[in-house]
């Protein structure tokens, strides 16, 4: 006869943390909280390590990283993985590089620990675009320019994804695009498809915010051989239709010489 499995003595918690674009100064304040009470630690590949160095000492640390076309954990392991160690009791923290609720697959999860029974909660973080935008000295919204912005993944479940492309050919369109290093041929050829100007300027930030952060600005019409030519193999953000500040004022003054 099987002696009974002892309950956990409280009951466990999942914390859906967001790291945010690596600088651990970027934390907020209740996401560092988290980590230092965690007792299991479940991070994507996005994650730095000075941030995993916050973490509490006693708590483990789990690689839970997915990369779009790459080797990958599968959602449904991570998913299991999050409910086992909450039903043993443990204040879990899935941690996910930026903010959970933006191309995080937060949903999944979040379904996984309510079909569980089990208590959780979501810690925003600063997501890659608002970083990245920071990095090249402007905004995501500008009056006169843009009123509205579009945050788009370059891929899907079904591999590279489709969007509104006739809206987004438009002169003055504004888009964050994440994960859209591998897919910057296929965007360059649905824009231009649909109309738009070969000299949009795109702006691709690799590592935003961290000492490594490289900015590459280059327009619709290089954009895929500029990426190539970088080698950018780092986490990277493209954003369509903004240059870096100081790009954007050369070519202004370019203008106004030709004219």
């Amino acid at each position: 006869m099987h002696a009974d499995i002892p309950a956990p003595s409280h009951p466990g918690h999942v914390a859906f943390v967001g790291a945010g674009p690596g600088d651990p100064d970027l934390l907020t304040i209740r996401a560092l909280r988290a980590l230092e009470s965690a007792d299991v630690v479940i991070h994507d590949r996005l994650v730095t390590p000075e941030i995993l160095g916050l973490v509490n000492r006693n708590a483990v640390l789990i690689d839970a990283g997915k990369e779009g076309f790459g080797p990958s954990a599968a959602q449904t392991d991570i998913n299991a993985l999050i409910v086992q160690h909450a039903r043993s009791g443990a204040q879990v923290v899935r941690l996910k590089g930026g903010d959970p609720t933006v191309f995080g697959r937060l949903d999944e999860e979040i379904d996984a620990v309510d079909a569980a029974g089990l208590g959780w909660h979501v810690v925003p973080g600063i997501t890659a675009a608002s970083a990245s935008v920071a990095a090249i000295g402007q905004s995501l919204t500008k009056r006169g320019r843009n009123a509205a912005v579009r945050f788009l993944t370059g891929h899907d479940m079904k591999g590279f994804a489709d969007h509104d492309w006739r809206t987004l050919a438009r002169p003055g369109e504004v888009a964050a695009i994440y994960m859209g290093k591998k897919s910057a041929r296929f965007i360059q050829g649905r824009l231009i498809m649909h109309g738009a100007d070969r000299a949009t300027p795109v702006t691709v930030i690799e590592n935003a915010s961290r000492p490594d952060q490289r900015i590459l600005a280059t327009t619709l019409d290089r954009l895929p051989a500029d990426l190539a030519r970088a080698n950018v193999t780092g986490p990277a953000l493209t954003f369509l239709g903004l240059a870096p500040r100081a790009a954007e004022a050369q070519l202004a003054h370019s203008r106004q010489e030709l004219a």
